[in-house]
């Protein structure tokens, strides 16, 4: 059974860390945001700390984040920003306290490390969500699908994509991130479990072949054949080469997946987009295309 941590009431601590890249500017409008839904911020030593490119060095990170996974009184955890680094210090940190009280944990992009060794190795759901660098550039939308997930509120998404999916209906586990950090845990525990789950991706700032590498890698390793559900997120800020590649991401996507018969969509609001909804990893789903109608209910 994957463990859901309380949802949060007004009045909950909620602490903010840097696990990968340091803040390049103020994050006073993401802590407004928090403290306006009711909860009360606590700030990590990372987010004024700075080594090169990181918030601090490992052990400062490792250190600040260990702190606020075992404070009891915490009660979710919410990183400050991606960019890289989480992937150096996620085998510096010691769950045993967070198991016996499990604590939301969100973000995007590189903290996709962080959700996924929480849902693989600690049997946990966490979420998928905007943070509080992106909440100034955020959609009303997404930080309100955000702070739903967090309170525990009804939170269903219906959209159109301008690329047609395949039709079907389809329920299951849901998981998913970043796609190069999904790649990244390949192999080791803090990789998830692929077989009849709903699985999202996106990314950014990628090359079409880079994209296609890694969709092969997934391919090959049996993963996307035992999925039962394909959402395909944002895709964006494609690195462009001198000599074009061929595929645009979808096109790579799809051609990989045309052979199975589970329900796909493409364009889903997820990503590194200001329409960055929350996803729930863990979280049991149902997904409906039909055509270019895409409905998701938690």
């Amino acid at each position: 059974m994957i463990k859901q941590p309380a949802y949060l009431k007004k009045g909950d601590k909620i602490a903010i860390v840097c696990p990968a890249k340091k803040l390049p500017a103020s994050i006073d409008q993401g802590i407004a945001v928090l403290q306006e839904w009711g909860l009360e911020v606590v700030l990590g030593k990372t987010i004024t700390a700075s080594y090169h490119q990181f918030a601090g060095s490992d052990e400062l990170r490792a250190t600040d984040l260990q702190q606020y996974l075992d404070d009891p009184s915490i009660k979710a955890i919410i990183a400050g920003r991606g960019g890289y680094g989480t992937i150096r210090i996620i085998d510096k940190l010691n769950f045993t306290r967070f198991n016996e009280n499990p604590k939301w944990l969100i973000g995007f992009s590189d903290i996709t490390i962080l959700l996924s060794h929480a849902l693989a190795k600690l049997n946990t759901q966490s979420i998928h969500g905007q943070m509080p660098y992106t909440f100034a550039d955020s959609t009303p939308e997404a930080l309100e699908s955000l702070r739903k997930a967090l309170f525990g509120l009804p939170n269903n998404y219906t959209y159109q994509s301008d690329f047609k999916g395949r039709y079907g209906e389809t329920k299951g586990v849901l998981i998913g991130g970043n796609l190069s950090l999904l790649i990244a845990v390949e192999g080791s525990e803090s990789e998830m479990d692929y077989t009849d789950k709903i699985l999202f991706i996106e990314d950014v700032g990628e090359h079409e072949y880079s994209i296609d590498r890694m969709m092969r890698i997934l391919y090959r390793n049996g993963k996307l054949a035992r999925l039962k559900g394909l959402i395909v997120g944002a895709f964006n800020e494609i690195e462009e080469e001198k000599i074009p590649f061929g595929q645009t991401p979808e096109e790579v996507i799809w051609e990989l997946v045309a052979q199975y018969d589970y329900p796909v969509c493409f364009h889903f609001p997820t990503g590194h987009i200001a329409d960055n909804r929350a996803m729930v990893l863990g979280k049991t789903v149902s997904l409906t295309v039909e055509n270019h109608n895409v409905q998701l209910k938690y």
